[in-house]
């Protein structure tokens, strides 16, 4: 049995993926996979560490404006098409799994040209353009939130709960201390601004570090994509803070060892955060990770700060109050994981069973 996955350029679309995968090589171990992603995307070092095999394919950016790259980037979806085509015939998978990314598209299409049934995750609140093209040949469809199943046909269209990968269930505060050299005794806030990193996170943080002495102690992932220079001045002069540009392995202890998770407004974090029951405080970038955001305001499950409006100041305030009140961080978790449920593994194998019985 061989599944192939698609999809990268952030971990957005990868870390649930990675966990169906979890599932599906506990049930079937001589079952092998395969990834198609991107070229310069932070999944291809996460992707290999679980020996997956892993492919890039040119492909072209998916736009909803008026363009004139968009007639360029028409010929490169064209030329990513015939790609994927000749990447299956090759490999032949007996299914073909995405939860979104432009990189996908060309992918699903091929394998509806070949008869390779299709399984898409939907994640965010509102539908990605990418999904919404690859729905239509889907044979299964599943939803991280009840509320988007309304959004696809019907039949063929379950809600989940977003799968979560197992690595990060199983983190050892105890490891992170003695990793990072931490003070067991202050609290620790991580600060993640996604797989590639964000710039305006970034700056926030540096801004706000500084107000966080004798209160809290600091990692920070930057991103592989981001200017390091901001950050490492800053580390010169504070001792209580860490930077680091990406993790693998460590991510799940320093999940485990975190008191304030502050993270951007992407799904695929979000519910790992919810599945950890840890506080959050969200600075989602303007799009889609403004809906997922707002739909856990609603609920009063996160603190959200506006990327625009705020400085590192308010973002050190917001950080001090929460760490001053344990019961509000204990509720913001506890919200947060009610309202965002984690996929049961027992369901994520059924659907899978079910569209591998399609390609038989």
């Amino acid at each position: 049995m061989k599944v192939l996955f698609s999809g990268g350029g952030t971990l957005g679309p990868v870390t649930p993926l990675l966990a169906i995968w979890d599932v599906i090589r506990d049930a079937h171990p001589e079952a092998t996979a395969l990834w198609v992603g991107t070229k310069h995307g932070p999944e291809k070092e996460l992707v290999e560490k679980k020996d997956i095999l892993f492919f890039t394919i040119p492909s072209g950016k998916l736009r909803r404006y008026l363009s004139p790259l968009n007639i360029i980037d028409a010929f490169k979806i064209m030329g990513a098409f015939f790609a994927a085509l000749n990447l299956l015939i090759n490999e032949r998978p007996d299914v073909c799994i995405s939860a979104g990314g432009f990189t996908s598209v060309p992918v699903h299409w091929a394998a509806w040209w070949l008869g390779i049934p299709t399984w898409i995750h939907q994640q965010d609140v509102v539908v990605g353009l990418s999904n919404k093209l690859m729905a239509r040949s889907a044979k299964q469809i599943t939803t991280a939130l009840e509320d988007s199943v309304s959004q696809f046909q019907k039949k063929k269209t379950l809600w989940l709960g977003n799968p979560i990968r197992k690595e990060i269930l199983s983190g050892s505060k105890e490891l992170a201390i003695k990793q990072f050299n931490l003070d067991a005794l202050l609290p620790l806030v991580f600060i993640t601004g996604g797989g590639t990193g964000s710039l305006r996170v970034n700056q926030l943080v540096v801004e706000a570090v500084q107000h966080l002495k004798g209160f809290a102690q600091v990692i920070h992932l930057t991103g592989k994509d981001r200017p390091q220079e901001l950050v490492q001045r800053a580390v010169k002069y504070v001792d209580y803070y860490q930077i680091f540009p990406f993790f693998t392995d460590e991510m799940k202890d320093v999940y485990a060892a975190a008191d304030i998770i502050i993270s951007r407004g992407g799904f695929g974090t979000i519910t790992e955060i919810a599945a950890l029951g840890k506080p959050a405080i969200l600075i989602p970038k303007l799009g889609h990770q403004e809906h997922n955001v707002s739909y856990l305001s609603k609920a009063n499950a996160a603190i959200i700060v506006n990327e625009n409006t705020a400085d590192g100041n308010f973002l050190s305030k917001k950080i001090r109050e929460l760490l001053e009140h344990k019961k509000e961080r204990e509720e913001l978790g506890k919200r947060m994981q009610a309202l965002l449920p984690k996929a049961e593994e027992e369901k994520i194998l059924e659907v899978f069973e079910r569209i591998v019985s399609l390609a038989t």
